[in-house]
């Protein structure tokens, strides 16, 4: 078949187009040879992912926000990308297609996204989950992303496990019966936690125009939404005779009963909570603390940002989950440290991060965090989180335990010997050494630490390489 000329042109221009939308196939220098800008902070220096590109320090490069795509060359290793290019979750986790230098070893995935999650979609609200079957790492707790709309139920139910969550936007009415007997309601709104130890009933509704969103935390990683205790698939499930025998009513009245679960659904409009408080002559109200206003708490002050800790010692109900919300500014790290007792689970509310887990035998591994993501940090692994965004990283880090505990690396090398922390780091530099101890010698903790901006000094020197 002979082409027109009109058609060769557009032929052509469509493999032009293919071309330079793939660089990385033929040259990963092309998209800089085909004359694109590069931002300021990189003139005179090597560019990012190429050949040429030196950096002893490992710093972070924001593909995003430079417009580059991460290939796997550092130092002058590596090489281009020949076969399929995920552009999308290479820019997004740039350290795993070129981590860092210092990374090394078979360390387990510690990453996952509720946007990888299984959603299940019901009238007025959805669900997903992260467990163990999603992140397998994720063994000591699982997590659930729920939205209620405005007067939307997740219906009365239980579970085995204990459930702890944070409300993440709106506002949400929860009720709950304690093991004595008492009934307990209360209204939350962004920031506020729950926590139901095992075999509590209770339920939720989304109150307000907008209704809820939050995210629950269960205190065992192979928990499953859908191994929940509901009360409509419960009388589903029971003989009608039993039940009317149970309430001691005729048959009939539970002829209209559901046929199968609720689950989530559009339920009335609440009234407030003394409205709707029951009145019955051996009601009685619950004499536990349910509910808790993290956000409300005042926050310990950082040099880099602030935190706030909430498990057993000012939540007493939360015996097996405790946890930290913390906000880290532009440039500040969540300092190098590790948890004894329990592995970190981690949501990240906003901003990105960058956190490094050492798994000791020379192992180690470096991941990327945006808003959505959950990350896990295994007990004892050293670890610190960067944010590496141009706005403030908040998170919270989520423990099974009944105490928020953690170890400082810098508090540690203070309050150490000088002769033997010296020894070990600075036996052929005595001059750093000295500028060392008096980084440390008064090791007041800095969970959120802001470092020197500066490292002019620390320039690359390619011939040095």
């Amino acid at each position: 078949m002979k082409l027109t000329t009109a058609q060769l042109l557009l032929a052509g221009a469509g493999l032009s187009g293919l071309t330079a939308a793939l660089p990385h196939r033929d040259s990963p220098q092309q998209r800089f040879l085909n004359g694109l800008a590069l931002p300021d902070k990189y003139a005179g220096r090597h560019r990012p992912y190429t050949p040429g590109h030196r950096d002893k320090l490992d710093r972070y490069i924001d593909p995003e926000q430079d417009d580059l795509d991460p290939l796997p060359w550092r130092n002058g290793r590596g090489a281009s990308v020949l076969g399929p290019y995920n552009r999308d979750r290479s820019r997004q986790s740039p350290d795993l297609v070129r981590p860092p230098s210092t990374d090394h070893g078979n360390v387990a995935n510690m990453r996952w996204s509720f946007a990888d999650s299984h959603t299940r979609i019901e009238e007025g609200g959805w669900t997903r989950q992260t467990t163990v079957r999603e992140l397998p790492t994720s063994v000591e707790l699982a997590g659930v992303n729920m939205r209620l709309d405005s007067g939307v139920i997740r219906e009365l139910h239980w579970h085995k496990e204990a459930e702890w969550a944070y409300v993440l936007e709106g506002s949400v009415r929860v009720t709950a019966l304690d093991y004595e007997g008492g009934n307990f309601i209360d209204d939350l709104n962004k920031g506020d936690l729950w926590y139901f130890p095992s075999g509590v009933p209770h339920s939720l509704q989304g109150l307000g125009e907008n209704g809820t969103e939050f995210l629950l935390i269960f205190d065992d990683g192979s928990f499953s939404e859908e191994s929940t205790f509901i009360l409509t698939d419960w009388l589903a499930h029971t003989p009608k005779s039993v039940i009317a025998e149970n309430f001691h009513l005729a048959p009939e009245v539970f002829h209209h009963l559901p046929k199968s679960e609720k689950y989530i659904f559009q339920g009335s409009q609440p009234g407030s909570v003394d409205e709707e408080r029951p009145r019955g002559r051996n009601v009685k109200k619950s004499k536990y603390q349910f509910t808790h206003k993290m956000l409300d708490q005042p926050p310990k002050k950082t040099s880099g940002g602030e935190v706030r800790v909430t498990d057993s010692t000012n939540f007493p109900i939360s015996k097996t989950v405790a946890a930290a919300h913390a906000v880290i500014e532009p440039g500040a790290l969540r300092e190098m440290h590790w948890h004894p007792v329990a592995d970190e689970w981690s949501y990240f509310i906003r901003g990105k991060a960058r956190v490094t887990i050492f798994a000791a035998e020379g192992n180690a591994r470096t991941f990327n965090y945006v808003a959505g993501d959950v990350g896990i940090v295994p007990k004892n692994m050293g670890h610190f989180v960067e944010n590496i965004g141009d706005e403030p990283l908040e998170m919270l880090e989520v423990f099974r335990a009944d105490q928020f505990r953690d170890f400082s690396l810098f508090q540690w090398m203070g309050e150490t010997p000088q002769r033997m922390v010296l020894d070990h780091l600075f036996a052929d530099d005595k001059e750093g050494g000295e500028k060392f101890w008096e980084a440390v010698r008064d090791p007041s903790k800095d969970e959120i630490t802001d470092p020197e901006k500066s490292l002019s000094h620390e320039e690359d020197n390619d011939e040095e390489l």
